[in-house]
């Protein structure tokens, strides 16, 4: 027996409230059963946070005795949080997805100040990744979660959490009570059969149906406690309560960061719907985003991993043309995203669209559940790291039993080759500076690599299920060496990708052929960006005879 095992729970709590510029920008995506092309159940979840890097998360599961206990610890000081019991068995957990096909993934939209802190020592990370240690289905792991914090109180801010299984999908929003009482306030709603839903660092559920507790759940106090604090009216009827008006009320900067990225979810995914976007653009009175949105299509894989990267493509907001785009149409914009101008008369705030895709994100992934295959086959966790625009996702079935190497090695302080997550940056960072050149050259590889991935787990899901009514061992084997091995081989196509872009586009110039002694093109300039640069310093540039006593500067 292991005593006081240790669960390092990691976490990147980065505060949202007023105007601060320090924010988190996880989006997620849940996809119901009918809604998708095959019958999966699938989530994603997108941790986004500057200088944030966080190995594959791997535990093994294990049998324990009525004296061990599950130490819980902060991720940001290693401070001990607190100490709990443990359950006699727990269940294997890789990334955010366990044996039995259980997926979690989150988005702190923080909420109302007064509810920050609290005298608990359960945070959202410890609700996560012992409910994934310890639940079966998605219910069972609401459960666990709400169960945590109210034996133990909650520590953390607002959250909404996706909670998935192979049947169903479930969005939970939940916030603690601060100083103002014990435990926290919470609901959840699970996504209708044939339904998606998003949610990107702002509450969604506004109202909600009392009469359905089949679909419907809540914490006892949800109203009462909205009441006491003053934020719903003690003689208004519960039918005209929201979570999202009562613990999270909407604001300017909420809408622009946050509820953008869930339009442009729904966007693609339903464009006959036309949403309009008003809403997140703050246009006053406009209509908020339905909590769900029934696809104009059936939604594959491929279309999740398409909702993640975006930069408001073929939209009016699409960032990556303009002048903020820079002369090589670069659709980020550097932090902080909210800013002010020194010289201006009045005092104005700015802020840069956000959009799903990011530099900053630590790691990425699309859960898919799928119920009529066994747990260890049904269950593949598409795992990827950094910016999901230029990463690649590797397919990791719930029957592996080890973890690729690359993907749990290195920290965010040591750049580590041997590491998938500095692998990926820095071909990433160095698109960066010229981006619409070499993203050409990364989606190549990138498409490449995924449609094997795809291409290969039809072909490994026939041979399992084989496998499994024969040797569920050498099942386990098989799995483990496919997962391991192929997110090996896609790490060092990765590495292969730097060293041919590096080499092609040294000094910005432009290899377009192999030789020893090429003459290649270099980049240049388009002409808008170099209009406005002579437009900046008229007549500096002019290539001419200057008369004597002109200005030369």
């Amino acid at each position: 027996m292991k005593k006081n095992i240790v669960l390092t729970i990691a976490l990147v709590i980065v505060l949202f409230s007023g105007l601060t510029t320090r924010v988190s920008a996880c989006t997620n995506v849940l996809v119901s059963s009918g809604a998708s092309a095959d019958g999966s159940v699938m989530i994603s979840y997108l941790a986004d946070a500057g200088g944030f890097m966080d190995p594959l998360y791997f535990y093994p599961g294990g049998e324990y005795g009525p004296e061990d206990s599950l130490e819980i610890y902060s991720w940001h000081t290693n401070a001990l949080l607190g100490k709990i019991p443990q359950v006699p068995r727990t269940y294997r957990v890789i990334g955010n997805m366990n044996e039995h096909q259980v997926a979690i993934g989150e988005t702190t939209f923080t909420g109302r100040e007064e509810l920050h802190g609290g005298n608990g020592f359960i945070d959202y990370g410890a609700m996560m990744y012992t409910a994934l240690q310890r639940a079966k289905t998605a219910r069972e792991a609401i459960e666990i979660m709400t169960g945590l914090v109210e034996d133990y109180g909650y520590k953390s801010t607002g959250e909404s959490f996706s909670i998935a299984d192979k049947n169903e999908a479930w969005i939970m929003e939940f916030i603690g009570k601060g100083e103002h009482g014990e435990g926290a306030v919470w609901v959840a709603a699970r996504v209708p059969d044939g339904y998606i839903a998003a949610h990107a660092n702002h509450a969604r559920v506004r109202q909600i149906d009392w009469n359905d507790t089949e679909n419907w759940m809540w914490s006892d106090d949800l109203v009462d406690f909205a009441r006491e604090m003053g934020w719903f009216g003690k003689d208004q009827p519960k039918e005209e309560f929201s979570f999202v008006d009562a613990y999270s009320p909407d604001n300017p900067i909420s809408l622009l960061l946050c509820e953008g990225r869930v339009w442009s979810v729904f966007n693609r995914a339903a464009p006959s719907k036309e949403f309009s976007p008003d809403f997140w653009r703050c246009v006053e009175g406009a209509d908020p985003y339905p909590l769900f949105v029934k696809p104009d299509e059936k939604v594959t894989v491929e279309a999740m991993i398409g909702f993640v990267r975006d930069h408001f493509h073929d939209t009016p907001f699409y960032t990556g043309e303009g002048y903020a785009a820079g002369p090589y149409n670069n659709p980020y914009r550097w932090r902080p995203l909210v800013f002010e101008l020194e010289d201006d008369e009045e005092d104005i705030t700015y802020s840069w669209e956000r959009t799903i895709s990011q530099p900053q994100t630590g790691f990425s992934f699309i859960s898919q559940a799928r119920n009529w295959l066994p747990d260890p086959i049904g269950g593949i966790f598409w795992y990827g790291v950094d910016d999901t625009y230029s990463n690649a996702y590797m397919p990791l079935y719930m029957g592996m039993m080890e973890p690729p190497k690359s993907l749990i090695t290195g920290n965010i302080i040591d750049f580590d080759w041997d590491s998938a997550f500095w692998v990926f940056n820095l071909v990433a960072n160095y698109a960066y500076g010229l981006y619409n050149y070499i993203i050409e050259d990364i989606k190549e590889v990138q498409v490449d690599v995924e449609n094997r991935s795809h291409a290969m787990t039809s072909a490994v899901d026939r041979a399992a299920q084989a496998l499994y009514e024969t040797d569920q061992e050498i099942m386990k084997e098989y799995l483990t060496d496919f997962s391991v091995n192929n997110a090996e081989y896609t790490v060092q196509r990765w590495r292969e990708l730097g060293y041919h872009i590096f080499s092609k586009y040294n000094d910005r110039y432009i290899r377009t052929e192999d030789e020893l002694r090429p003459w290649p093109e270099g980049v240049g300039y388009p002409q808008e960006h170099l209009r406005r640069v002579m437009d900046k310093r008229p007549g500096y540039y002019e290539v001419r005879w200057r008369e004597k006593g002109e200005e030369t500067y």
